[in-house]
This record gives structure tokens, sequence and C-alpha cells, in this order.
């Protein structure tokens, strides 16, 4: 039997040729998804949607292949299908955003051109690009600094990593975490896997409780602080931190892969104050930048700050071709393979400029005012306080928190909405994360009356 010829390339001269027919039946599969889910997220629960999985997909790994038409089909069909779709209003429990469409398409380029971000050699549009962008962004962050400087990572999970090690590295390994309780849990796990002391928590929006600490605790120390925690969207008091953490000789953290996109905003980046202090800043794209997974970065004052990340591999950056001019990019990242993450952030910042992405992040933040509105008037829900940003703590009035926590899994098993939860005060609350632009006041009616349908009389 003669070997069949190979599969098309995605790339190359013919590459859009090969590409095209697959696009419109991925495309015409997602929309089926969708409209056979006809909500938020598949209704029935983990094991109705493992069972619709399993059944679609069949032997995992056939014998003889189906081809590419009908397997695109049947899986993406599928997943679709058994999906949280972050684009339906109601799908509003996690920092997981719909991305802009025009970030999606940029990102099918650079999956089919392919670039891995080690070497020039593989790289050579897009090592420029990320050169270009990440030196804009990162004076975005720290505008009257001479020489700032960012990295692409997956997260904010990587990036607080990152900022972690690199504070490790220029002072010890008995280097001291000092965080809130609110801090993200990749802080406390960073430093479980950096072999740094377990940090020490105390509320850093109490700056007395801050500057206590800092006079107790032997050096070396960095302060973790938070410009939008997960539970609730609060922004510590950066500016006042900055300079406590500054009088002990103390560096500087800042998280804020969630709230770092209010520096696009007219109206909401003076609660960034004190953002440029920080000895390094996490950001991430894919939250409050609409962009698909992954987009974060690290922003840090001055580029020398990345000098312990430096490393070599001869057939990667040798000395002399380095020395001949060709960029190291291996000091970018501790990942060697990754992809080219940087072609939708610039897309998306070339097409919506910094007035276009501020708009968005005015308009999910103005919505969850709105929606504390509604919460404030009704009788029968409890607001937790005003949000910051896009998130928004409530719960039915008087409920327990086995109810409040029941509520959310009802909601979810049906089919109805993604909600959230959160501890505050001692308590369990509905958390709802606005982060579509496109949602207006009758879904938020709509989430509303959704609670209120699934809570007891």
């Amino acid at each position: 039997m003669p070997t069949p010829p190979p599969p098309p390339l995605a790339g190359g001269p013919t590459g859009p040729d090969a590409l095209r027919p697959l696009v419109r039946v991925v495309l015409g599969a997602l929309q089926e998804g969708a409209e056979a889910r006809g909500g938020p997220l598949p209704g029935g629960g983990p094991d109705a949607v493992a069972a619709r999985m399993r059944d679609a997909l069949g032997d995992p790994l056939p014998d003889q292949g189906r081809g590419p038409e009908e397997a695109l089909h049947t899986l993406v069909r599928a997943v679709a299908l058994g999906s949280a779709d972050p684009a339906d209003p109601l799908c509003a429990a996690h920092l997981h955003t719909p991305p802009l469409a025009l970030a999606v398409a940029a990102d099918l380029a650079a999956s089919a051109l392919n670039p891995s971000m080690d070497s020039w050699d593989q790289a050579p549009a897009a090592s420029a690009l990320e050169a270009a962008l990440t030196r804009a962004l990162a004076t975005e962050v720290y505008p009257r600094a001479p020489a700032p400087a960012a990295l692409v990572t997956t997260g904010g999970t990587e990036s607080n990593q990152l900022a972690l090690l690199l504070a490790r590295e220029r002072h010890s390994p008995a280097v001291q975490v000092l965080c809130a309780d609110s801090a993200h849990h990749s802080v406390r796990r960073a430093a479980w896997l950096l072999g740094l002391p377990d940090p020490v928590t105390v509320p850093v929006h109490d700056i007395a409780a801050v500057n206590d600490a800092l006079t107790k605790l032997p050096g070396p120390v960095l302060v973790v602080a938070t410009a939008g925690t997960t539970d609730t969207g609060r922004i510590d008091p950066l500016a006042a931190i900055a300079e406590v953490a500054g009088h002990h000789g103390a560096e500087l953290h800042v998280d804020a892969a969630y709230g770092g996109p209010l520096l696009f905003s007219r109206a909401r980046k003076s609660l960034l104050a004190g953002l440029d202090r920080a000895h390094s800043v996490t950001l991430d794209l894919h939250k409050l930048g609409w962009q698909p997974i992954a987009a974060g970065l690290l922003a840090v004052a001055d580029t020398t700050r990345l000098a312990p990340l430096a490393h070599t591999a001869e057939y990667l950056n040798a000395e002399d071709d380095t020395d001949a001019g060709l960029p190291d990019l291996l000091g970018r990242s501790l990942r060697t393979t990754r992809r080219p993450d940087v072609l939708k952030i610039a897309a998306t910042l070339r097409a919506l400029g910094r007035t276009g992405l501020g708009a968005l992040v005015d308009q999910v933040c103005a919505a969850a005012q709105d929606l504390a509105d509604l919460i404030e008037k009704h009788p029968g829900l409890e607001l937790y306080e005003r949000p910051t940003l896009s998130t928004v703590l409530f719960r039915p009035t008087g409920a327990t928190d086995e109810r409040t926590a029941g509520i959310r899994r009802t909601l979810l098993t049906g089919g109805h909405a993604v909600l959230g939860r959160a501890r505050a005060d001692g308590r369990i609350w509905l958390k709802a994360t606005l982060l579509n632009p496109h949602a207006t006041p009758d879904h938020l009616h709509a989430l509303i009356a959704l609670v209120e349908g699934s809570t007891p009389r």
C-alpha cells in the first residue's frame, strides 16, 4: 500500500489555502456548539458533560483517521457545546474574559507561523515586535524611568514567581516576603517553590501594621501589594506602601494582574497612584485586556534587574552570535520554547489604541457599579461593598453559607449562570466578575432574577 501524502501545513506560501476551508469548518462547529448549549455553560453538571464528551470523542487514538474536516467539526462542536462561554454575560465567575475577535485572529496567525521565541533565527520579526511592545508597556508603567523593561509571561502566576525569583537572586534565599491575606495564592506558592521562608501576612491596607512588621523583620524584605485582588477587586494603597517600604529599605512588587489596565483609563488611572514606585509589576492582559490566554507581563523599573535570568545554550545564543549582533532571547523567560503571544497584544493596541482599551475598562467597571446599585435596592440581597473594579460580592439576605454556596452550584448544574464564590468577613459570598463590555442592564437584572429564583422564600 503506498504511503499517503502528509496533510497540508499551515505555514508557508500555500498555508492560507490549506487553512481557509478548515477555518470555515471550525467557525461552523463553534456556532453549532454554542447554539446547542443555549446558555452560558452546559447543563447537567460534571458527569453529564463528561459523558457527552466521551460519546463525541469515541476512540481517542483510532487506527484509521477520519480526516481533518470530520475531526474538527466533531470535536470543536463538542467542546463548544460543553464550554463555559465567557462571551455570555451570565458567565461572570472568574477573571476569564471573552477574547476580542481581532486578538483571536492575530493568535491564529501566530499559530500558523509558529515562531519559537527562544532564538532570533526562529523568530526574527516576532522578537523585534516583542522588544518594541514590551518597551512601550514598561514605559506605561514606569513613565519616568530611564530604562524600564518587561517580559512576556503566561500570566499573573508566572509573573509573580519571576518577581520573587529576581528578589531572591538580588539578595539571598532568606529574603522575606510580606503580603496580605488577600494576596494571590501564587505568591505563597512561589515562595514555597523558590525555597523562601513562608510569607508573613499583614493587612497591607493598614500602613501602621506594615510599618510595624517591617520594623520587626530582619532584612531583606520584599513587600507584595495588590492592585485588584481576586476576591473583591480592591486596590491596596500603593503610594503609602511604597513610602513605608522605601523607608525600611524593602523592595516592592505590585501584583496588578487584574487592575493594571486601569493605566489606559483616564477616569480610573489615579487608582494606581504609586504603581511606578514598585520595583516590579505584574500585568495580565487576558484579564482586563480581552486577550486569548495567555498574555501576561512582568515589568521592571530598570532592565538591569533582569540580569539574573541570563543563560547560555550554545545552539541558541552562542557568544560569537550575540557578539555579531544576533539578539539573545533566552534571558527573556525561564521557558525555552514559547509562543509569540505579543502579536495579539500588539494587534489589539494598534486597533484600539490606549483610548479604546481604556473605554472597555470603563464599561465593565461602570457595569459593576450598576449591579451594585441594583443589589443595594433589592430587599432580598446584601452587598458586601461598593466595587473598586468590576467584581461585585453579594448574597441573599439572611442566607446561610451552605445555602449561598448551594445557589451557585444550582445555577451551574442547571446551565443558567456562572457565578464565583469568595469568603469575606468570615462568610461566603456570591461573586460576579463583570468582564463583558456588551453586558446590558437587562443582563444584570437577569442575573439577579436567577439568584432570586434559586433562593428559598
